[in-house]
């Protein structure tokens, strides 16, 4: 375990013997930040059902750290980043994104976070402060935002609903523009980016790593397979995250990886046990699994350290 892993376990006990988050909070934040690690979140949790234990008067007192809000797992102020809203061009139109990048060191790789159907929520801002905290200037895009942004639309099934009518064409042409965005941006290397989505995203991941040969790994969370024919021409090595209770990704795999076989390409297909549609997503509390999330964690910051920092 290197100082920043050790750090991050640290802050998780001491934020739930203080008090300030209660147990189930502490092991869904223990499943993320240990990265699914069987040893470490074991030891974790067993700290959890101890402290149930003990009485009020034994409780450690932590030292004060700037904790995260509902929802979220990296609070916007961590020292540690720094990260925000901004804007940037597709053609004519003003699109819209949150970038966070680590606040030292570099050049660093670049990573495009893709959202759900339902649009720019909390959750993918702060999976892309998750990735800053790992060495990556990573940009979370709101597929909204030549439409004013998901915050604009008065619900999520609006805000489903005008992303569902978003041709292809213009879907492919504002994750291009977020790309070149990215690579445009100081203390970086233009060469080593790569694009994780979940849902719809997870589908506009490989399409988008088919579509742009700038992209050199791709992770997609349960989404559709691209045009196969097209997988030839990808730079990109595939890492395809399956859950096991999502039958329509389940049957898709097996294409996908033929394709990606015949081609000569890199790919990897890892399905998780008791895991649904959704399961990474820590806000949907009827989907979430808070072990397949971490094991998927820490096979994707695998799978990005090889190709896009080794």
């Amino acid at each position: 375990m290197d100082y920043q892993e050790h750090h991050r376990e640290g802050e998780t006990l001491a934020q739930f013997l203080s008090g300030r988050v209660g147990r189930r909070e502490f092991l869904r934040r223990a499943a993320l930040v240990t990265g699914g690690s069987i040893l470490s979140f074991s030891l974790l949790g067993s700290l959890a059902c101890q402290q149930e234990q003990l009485p009020e008067t034994a409780v450690l007192k932590a030292v004060p750290t700037l904790a995260p809000g509902p929802g979220e797992t990296v609070a916007p102020n961590d020292p540690r980043i720094e990260a925000g809203p901004v804007e940037f061009q597709s053609g004519d139109a003003t699109l819209m994104g949150y970038l966070a990048r680590p606040k030292s060191g570099g050049p660093h790789p670049t990573v495009l976070v893709l959202h759900e159907n339902t649009g720019m929520l909390p959750h993918f801002p702060d999976v892309a402060r998750r990735l800053a905290l790992e060495g990556y200037v990573a940009l979370a895009l709101d597929l909204l935002g030549r439409h004013g942004g998901t915050a604009s639309f008065p619900d999520i099934d609006a805000a489903k609903a005008a992303q569902g009518a978003m041709p292809e064409k213009q879907t492919v042409s504002d994750m291009n523009a977020a790309v070149d965005y990215m690579r445009g941006l100081s203390g970086i290397r233009p060469d080593r980016v790569g694009v994780i989505g979940f849902c719809r995203g997870g589908t506009n991941t490989m399409l988008l790593a088919v579509r742009n040969l700038n992209i050199r790994a791709a992770v997609p969370f349960y989404g559709s397979n691209p045009p196969l024919e097209e997988l030839a021409r990808t730079n990109a090595a595939i890492l395809n995250i399956i859950p096991s209770e999502d039958a329509k990704r389940v049957a898709m795999a097996p294409e996908l990886e033929a394709a990606m076989q015949q081609y000569g390409k890199v790919y990897k297909g890892v399905t998780y046990e008791g895991a649904k549609h959704s399961f990474f997503n820590d806000q949907k509390e009827n989907r979430y699994h808070p072990q397949a999330a971490g094991e998927a964690w820490q096979e994707t910051l695998g799978w990005l350290q090889q190709h896009l920092k080794g």
